[in-house]
């Protein structure tokens, strides 16, 4: 589903319920007290601002007894294939956001990646699917990053482990091409860069990857992902703690001048050995 048609079916999502919960007598407020979420939530589901997740759309369907309507609705619009299950809900909120500041403990983010390293990190994860799917599942990646590309795109601030720049995806060829794009990127101010070296020791997100999304006309959100699932995090006091771990992150970090400098180092390192093989 093209995003124009996705997102005129988001609206229309947000339509159906205030028709429906305006039907059954009950405010925003109201209807959010039932299940589990703020009456501004439920606002901006209605006016497409918002997505709900899965398990909110369950409960708006049983307070508001629509036979399942809006359960439907979100599982259509949520499904694609090429995005594991827990992921669909964290790209249509990248489409949204108005900055994105991320962690990357491993792997070069996805919004990031070029074409051979997003090829050889999705092998290395599905070694047994055929050419067909890791075809899709890249093509997919590559679309997310286009959001980069839009006049309107998101301020994109990244925190690399150092790790990301060491450990050779694919080969020296592969990671010269891979950071060489990254350092592009960073000169022509898409994204703004720090690495946290080795020497920062232990770091405030030991745990894994961290993305914060912000947004013009809705709250903040939270995401986190270990190696087989992710975690959506919309509470206000949690969002705010992940926000404080981002910001002990970019502290240890070099800054942004001396981590161009590590990367470009890192890429020529790359680019010789690849020529000596």
């Amino acid at each position: 589903m093209a995003n124009g048609s996705r997102q005129a079916a988001w609206e229309f999502f947000g339509t159906e319920l205030k028709r429906r919960r305006e039907d059954a007598g009950i405010t925003q407020v109201e209807l959010g007290a039932r299940v589990f979420v703020s009456g501004g939530y439920i606002g901006q589901f209605e006016q497409a601002i918002r997505k709900p997740q899965l398990d909110v759309a369950q409960r708006i369907d049983e307070a508001l007894q629509t036979d399942g309507i809006f359960e439907r609705l979100c599982r259509k619009l949520i499904d694609d294939p090429r995005y594991a299950d827990y992921f669909t809900h964290v790209v249509e909120l990248e489409r949204l956001a108005t900055r994105i500041c991320e962690f990357a403990p491993t792997v070069v983010p996805g919004l990031l990646q070029t074409k051979a390293y997003a090829r050889i990190v999705t092998i290395a994860a599905n070694p047994f699917k055929p050419d067909s799917y890791v075809d899709e599942i890249v093509t997919a990646r590559l679309e997310r990053s286009l959001i980069l590309d839009d006049a309107t795109r998101p301020e994109y601030w990244v925190t690399l482990h150092e790790n990301v720049l060491r450990i050779p995806v694919g080969g020296p060829q592969a990671m010269a091409e891979q950071l060489e794009q990254v350092a592009r990127l960073m000169r022509e101010r898409v994204a703004v860069v720090t690495v946290l070296p080795y020497r920062a020791g232990a770091h405030a997100a030991m745990g894994g990857m961290l993305k914060l999304m912000s947004f013009e006309d809705a709250p903040p959100v939270a995401y986190t992902e270990t190696e087989y699932s992710g975690t959506l995090i919309d509470a206000p006091a949690v969002v705010a703690h992940t926000q404080r771990t981002y910001d002990l992150l970019r502290v240890a970090a070099l800054s942004p001048e001396v981590s161009l400098a590590l990367i470009d180092s890192a890429a020529e390192d790359f680019r010789r050995c690849a020529s000596t093989t």
